[in-house]
């Protein structure tokens, strides 16, 4: 059988339409395969970016933890001349930003004044001893209340904290009168998982007798040191 001229013609044009099509149909397919596929990875790897950027457990822990600190410093005494200061301290941190201290620590009040008057004036006893040994009980509330990491010269990294102390205790030097009430501020840089370094400095108030006279007096205290924390591995 014999096709017309114009039949040829149009079954020629579809073929030719078949041809160039079937490719174009299949590059598309192709394409959106690979396009699935990286999708897919490009998915996995936003999820696993922002898991990696979450909330991560921090290195140095304070929580039921024991700390054990060793400090020395600076007395400022309001009423007698200023002096050493030595102690230690006991804090359990029942949370990462709350703890309870217990110090002792050891001075010596003197007073310069009176010894130049005594000098002067041999034959009047201001005071029985005007350098004697004190001793300083205190038990404090320590709120740890921002926190903060260092980078050293690009290598490791240091983190550190700002903390608030208020607390009470006993200044015994004989002539206090009463409870001394206290409050302050300090730092620690932690290192490693179980050492840090402290610095704090107290306000002590309190009432003092010298000379036959009350006076309410403001003695600060600085003091720096080192801290232990127990258990070891955090």
């Amino acid at each position: 059988m014999r096709l017309a001229a114009p039949a040829l013609v149009f079954a020629a044009f579809f073929a030719c339409l078949a041809f160039l099509a079937f490719p174009a149909t299949a590059h598309a397919q192709s394409s959106q395969a690979t396009s699935g596929c990286v999708d897919e990875e490009l998915k996995e790897e936003l999820v696993g970016g922002r898991h990696y950027r979450g909330v991560q457990p921090r290195l140095f822990t304070k929580a039921f933890r024991h700390e054990l600190s060793g400090m020395g410093g600076y007395y400022a005494a309001d009423l007698y001349s200023s002096n050493w200061l030595a102690g230690g301290a006991y804090t359990f941190h029942f949370s990462e930003d709350l703890g309870l201290e217990a110090s002792v620590q050891f001075t010596r009040f003197r007073t310069a004044v009176t010894d130049t008057y005594e000098r002067r004036y041999p034959q009047v006893q201001v005071e029985e001893r005007t350098n004697k040994p004190g001793r300083l009980y205190f038990g404090h509330l320590v709120w740890s209340f921002a926190y903060g990491k260092l980078r050293w010269m690009g290598g490791g990294i240091s983190r550190f904290d700002f903390n608030a102390a208020l607390g009470a205790g006993i200044t015994d030097d004989t002539t206090a009168q009463g409870l001394t009430g206290s409050f302050g501020f300090g730092t620690k840089w932690y290192f490693g998982k179980w050492f840090a370094l402290r610095l704090d400095v107290r306000d002590h108030i309190l009432k003092e007798s010298l000379i036959g006279e009350d006076h309410l007096v403001n003695d600060i205290l600085v003091t720096g040191g080192f801290s232990i924390f127990i258990p070891f591995g955090g």
